[in-house]
């Protein structure tokens, strides 16, 4: 995958400069700037029609898909013509840096003209191969290829400079994800199979236009003569004539694929239920009356942008960073460093969002096998979808798009597929002395490196945000369709519904769960680093706690992959810090960082359930592995109808020292949904998410350099004391 940045005509990289947006909204941005520049915010007196309509009659998502937006959008009252794209050009791309179209129709051609590639080769990964650390960096290239006819799967590793395939083998067993090809297989199969027109037809429908396929992978088969089959669940979805496919399901309907024999296996008809008559519209002719539109709020870079970028590479307020855009775990965050006293020390080497897991609770035959692995069954990166200027990200962040290998090893290109942008931090640190009636505070400022990507109904975002205080905080904010499931009409709230809520008249809303593990490689100052558990306990009264007010905190070093395996506990405010054992601070203690967790759950469905076996990750939300350059995924490799057991159970199960090493560190978090009518026909967005903090990594707040302004208050009469 390549990222190119994109841009208007961009004059002289210090002078401010404008485009036009459907946003009727001032922004004044430049490229870079090498200090911070200060932000304002600007309030407008109120438009005489409200924004979102007057967007739209500037033809606001014909505006959108405009690529020549670098993210500095800038706005303007009258839109002028739309701006020409430019590409960045790198002859000697960074190492790091995705295959460009070039590099992957280059590969492409090599591997099929390679003898051992298959004559009904799909690919179904094509992207670069990011070397291991100790690695002399070069352009290489890794392809995932599967043989549709013989089901069989090939990896493939190509030279990409001298068009060479340098390794090719089988991978016995495994199932990549599922792709394009895959979907237009079975839809054409399931929309001609006889079986599945006569259950259609039980229910009234004889347009099959009408109706809506929604394709799943769907875990291992029981069934021995499908063993080594690719097999994909299809689901039925009534849209009529509408673009809102979700909100009707075709209760009882499900079809089961075979893509390696081309066949339909079965269909199961469970029996009619009503199809609900709501679409389920949400655009703004589809809600009703609208609200009057608040006042404009404008964010201003009067001196521009305060960060920089160089191919893929950020700085901003000491930290400094590479980032890529991976088809299959999105956004990753490469060799993130702080410049700490005018020396660049490093904080991790490598963080994305390994897998995902979203099994649904209802025990019904045509739900029970529902769990998605969005990141590894389908390709979280691939899925993105383009940032709406000034509502998904503000109006001047930065815009890259991102460039993949479809299932023919053809490159395509995503617009607006990342976006880096400045935005206010709130109060970084504040203090009032009312004694002395003079106080001090700072106002912060964050950088975000933002992602979106749609699997399904479901959308998500990504957020990295990095902050002035060395701390870095991850967020995933949840958005989308709720997956809908039909009831009979007489079916109320509390009638008998313990798997789901209903949400409309005849739909319900089943309950959930989504898991996310994120990947992260610490290299704390320097590879060695250790990991420690911290807990907080009271201590019984006595002679050492004589009033019963103390407790204490206890560090326990996690010292093998086994003994990290750990859970949270609210109990004792667990939390967990990577610590370089070799480097201390001023005060002598080692420098680190500590992962602190924010809202969290436990799996609920049974130990011994197929879905949970094979999202083995689950079952902890903290591992600690020893670190290995082919340890990438908490579910394996292909957890496309794998059976458990692989990734984190797998990587952990040597049982390595994790004392004085190059760790990994592995986090779960996850939410569980009980769907409220408030979240349809669409969700408000809900969010979790993480935080690394330094701790002990510097010698005092590292944002105390930040420039400001003593607030001094004379002549009032404040209370003295506490």
């Amino acid at each position: 995958m390549n990222i190119t940045p994109v841009a208007a005509h961009v004059p002289n990289a210090r002078t401010p400069f404008r485009i036009a947006s459907p946003y009727q909204v001032e922004d004044h941005v430049t490229v870079s700037a090498a200090a911070p520049a200060p932000l304002e915010d600007v309030c407008e007196a109120p438009p005489a029609e409200s924004l979102g309509r007057r967007a739209a009659k500037a033809g606001m998502f014909a505006a959108m898909a405009v690529s020549g937006l670098m993210g500095m959008v800038g706005c303007s009252r009258t839109p002028p013509p739309a701006p020409d794209s430019i590409s960045q050009t790198v002859s000697q791309p960074h190492f790091l840096d995705p295959l460009s179209s070039g590099e992957i129709t280059r590969v492409a051609e090599t591997v099929r003209g390679y003898e051992g590639y298959p004559a009904d080769g799909v690919f179904s990964t094509l992207t670069l191969r990011e070397p291991g650390k100790d690695e002399v960096p070069g352009r290489e290239a890794v392809v995932v290829v599967h043989d549709q006819a013989a089901g069989k799967t090939y990896e493939g590793i190509v030279d990409v400079r001298a068009g060479q395939v340098t390794s090719w083998k089988e991978v016995p067993g495994a199932q990549p994800a599922v792709g394009s090809k895959d979907y237009g297989i079975a839809e054409d199969l399931i929309a001609k199979d006889p079986r599945w027109q006569e259950a259609l037809r039980k229910r009234g429908i004889t347009d099959a236009s009408k109706v809506y396929v929604d394709t799943w992978a769907q875990g291992p088969s029981s069934d021995p003569s499908l063993a080594g089959h690719r097999l994909v669940k299809t689901l039925a979805f009534y849209k009529g004539d509408t673009i809102y496919p979700y909100a009707r399901p075709i209760e009882g309907m499900l079809g089961t694929v075979d893509v390696t024999a081309g066949r339909v296996v079965e269909v199961v008809d469970r029996g009619i239920r009503p199809i609900s008559q709501v679409v389920g519209g949400y655009d703004e002719n589809s809600v009703g009356p609208l609200r009057q539109a608040p006042k404009p709020l404008v964010t201003s870079f009067p001196e521009g942008a305060s960060f920089e970028v160089n191919g893929q590479h950020v700085k901003w307020q000491n930290w400094d960073f590479h980032f890529s855009l991976a088809p299959r775990e999105g956004p990753v965050l490469h060799k993130v460093g702080y410049e700490d006293r005018g020396v660049r020390r490093s904080v991790l080497e490598r963080m994305s969002l390994s897998e995902m897991a979203v099994p649904y609770g209802d025990p019904d035959p045509n739900w029970q096998w529902r769990s998605a692995f969005d990141v590894g069954e389908y390709g979280f990166g691939r899925r993105a979808s383009p940032l709406q200027p000034g509502v998904d990200v503000p109006a001047h962040a930065r815009f890259f798009d991102a460039t993949f290998a479809d299932n023919e090893g053809k490159p395509y290109t995503i617009p607006r597929a990342i976006a880096v942008y400045e935005r206010d931090g709130g109060v970084i640190w504040k203090h009032y002395d009312n004694n002395m009636s003079t106080g001090e505070s700072r106002r912060g400022r964050d950088l975000v490196v933002a992602f979106s990507t749609a699997v399904g109904n479901y959308d998500y975002m990504l957020n990295y945000v990095f902050k002035q205080d060395g701390s870095m905080e991850v967020k995933a904010d949840l958005n989308g369709l709720m997956l809908a499931k039909g009831e009979d009409a007489h079916v109320a709230h509390h009638g008998g519904l313990h798997h789901g809520h209903l949400v409309d008249q005849g739909v319900s809303a089943t309950h959930h769960q989504h898991f996310f593990n994120f990947r992260i490689d610490m290299d704390v100052d320097g590879r060695e680093n250790s990991l420690l558990e911290m807990n907080t306990s009271s201590i019984p009264l006595g002679p050492d706690n004589p009033t019963g007010n103390a407790f204490r905190m206890d560090e326990t070093t996690l010292k093998t992959e086994q003994e990290a395996q750990r859970k949270m506990n609210m109990g004792s405010a667990r939390k967990w810090i990577v610590v370089n054992p070799n480097q201390t601070n001023r005060l002598g203690m080692p420098t680190g960082y500590a992962l602190l967790p924010g809202e969290n759950t436990v799996p609920f469905a049974a130990p011994e359930n197929m879905a949970r076996r094979r999202a083995g990750f689950v079952e902890n939300h903290l591992w600690g592995t020893a670190y290995k350059p082919t340890e990438m995924y908490a579910a394996g490799d292909y957890p496309n109808q794998s059976a458990g057991g692989d990734g984190l159970p797998r990587y952990a199960a040597d049982n390595e020292s994790l004392e004085n090493k190059d760790l990994v560190v592995w986090y779960t978090m996850g939410c569980t949904h009980i769907p409220r009518p408030e979240e349809w026909p669409i969700m408000p967005t809900a969010q979790v998410g993480f935080k690394l903090v330094p701790v002990g990594f510097f010698d005092r707040n590292p944002a105390l350099d930040l420039p400001g302004k003593t607030a001094v208050t004379k002549n009032v009469e404040m209370p003295r004391g506490k």
